[in-house]
């Protein structure tokens, strides 16, 4: 496999690059936050884009990105004065900036990303330190050209020991001009070093009627004609990313169907629950396959919560509302079904890891289910 053949990791499959995602709903607070900085000549150099994953941190980070290289430094006041203060993060559309970094060509823009591995034949599974050299590289040469820079990280908290250290080092001395966009979708995993040299812009969930609009925003193939978003982002948790996913893997058409599953408990449809579990089998079902371990794991975690707060509103499938009503109808079944939501998510994580048959560990996971509700 040759380094142009490398999928792009900061790319959710199915919808558009986040450079090219103009608008961002649901995230005033944050953008507001970042405009009271840049407005009062606060602009610290480096910024943390903490928040679930999928939530809409790449697309504020170069939004942005585009904000900070398409706006005027310093005095450059002209002969009418100083400019107004923004009061969005609009870029500037006369900009020549705009059309080079939506064309992904603007020389004052680094992604620091996930790139090949040691050997040259996949993705690496995280950030190595070769391409915090590659950054130090763009931060020397383009320091010649002046003017404003931006390194945006995609991930963070993909950082290896050594690149994070050595992102650390910059951090600490920050280049002239240069503002460092951190996305972090758990900053725990972070150096406590690292986190306290950047503020944290804090991106949130969103809610059902915003949706619909971020779909729109994010998906390059159109927002899907009489979608359920209330639903949607009720299993999606809120998060555009995780949305994307269910409506390109048919996730809502499946859990609704593992809700019918669960729904012959606790005298378990034995023939459903096969044909469940080797829907997951063969190397070509494995998008799938994990679909499925996700679904199963939200379902659990779902049933769990019902039983302290009532029947989730709005239900994420068509019968889901009774079902768990009727699973886990007080504290002491939630407990238990809390319990086995941590005892099977470590084992199908587990499972994963050591690369046990897919349809066998499904099976084993339905199985138990029907164990705990009889």
């Amino acid at each position: 496999m040759s380094l142009a053949d490398l999928p792009d990791p900061t790319l959710a499959p199915g919808a558009r690059h986040p450079r090219e995602t103009l608008a961002l709903v649901g995230q005033f607070r944050a953008e507001a936050d970042f405009l009271d900085a840049f407005n009062t000549e606060r602009l610290h150099h480096g910024w943390l884009l903490s928040g679930p994953r999928g939530v809409g941190k790449a697309t504020m980070a170069w939004r942005i990105a585009r904000f900070l290289l398409t706006r005027p430094e310093g005095d450059d006041s002209g002969l009418f004065g100083a400019p107004e203060a923004p009061t969005s993060l609009d870029p500037d559309p006369a900009h020549p900036a705009l059309s080079r970094i939506l064309a992904g060509s603007e020389p004052g823009i680094f992604t620091l990303k996930r790139g090949a591995n040691a050997t040259e034949s996949a993705l690496s599974q995280e950030i190595r330190v070769d391409e915090v050299r590659k950054l130090k590289s763009f931060l020397h040469l383009s320091s010649t050209e002046g003017g404003r820079r931006v390194v945006i990280v995609d991930a963070a908290d993909e950082l290896n020991v050594q690149a994070a250290n050595a992102l650390l080092k910059l951090l600490e001395e920050p280049p002239a001009r240069v503002t460092f966009l951190l996305i972090a979708h758990q900053p725990a995993r972070l150096l406590p070093t690292i986190r306290s040299r950047c503020r944290e812009l804090r991106l949130g969930t969103l809610e059902p009627d915003e949706m619909a609009a971020a779909l729109a925003a994010a998906d390059e193939d159109g927002t899907p004609p009489n979608l359920d978003t209330h639903a949607l982002a009720a299993l999606s948790g809120g998060s555009v990313g995780a949305a994307i996913r269910l409506i390109n893997l048919e996730g809502m058409t499946r859990y609704a169907n593992l809700i019918k599953l669960m729904a012959t408990l606790p005298r378990l449809d034995r023939i459903g629950a096969l044909q469940l579990a080797e829907a997951c089998a063969g190397k070509a079902n494995e998008p799938r396959y994990d679909l499925i371990l996700g679904l199963i794991e939200l379902f659990l975690a779902r049933t769990a919560r019902a039983g302290v707060a009532g029947p989730p509103e709005p239900q994420a499938a068509p019968g889901e509302a009774e079902l768990l009503a009727r699973l886990s109808p007080n504290e002491q079944a939630a407990m238990k079904w809390a319990e086995l939501h941590q005892k099977l998510g470590a084992r199908a994580r587990h499972g994963r890891a050591v690369n046990l048959d897919p349809a066998a560990l499904v099976m084993d996971i339905v199985l138990e289910i029907s164990d705990a509700a009889s």
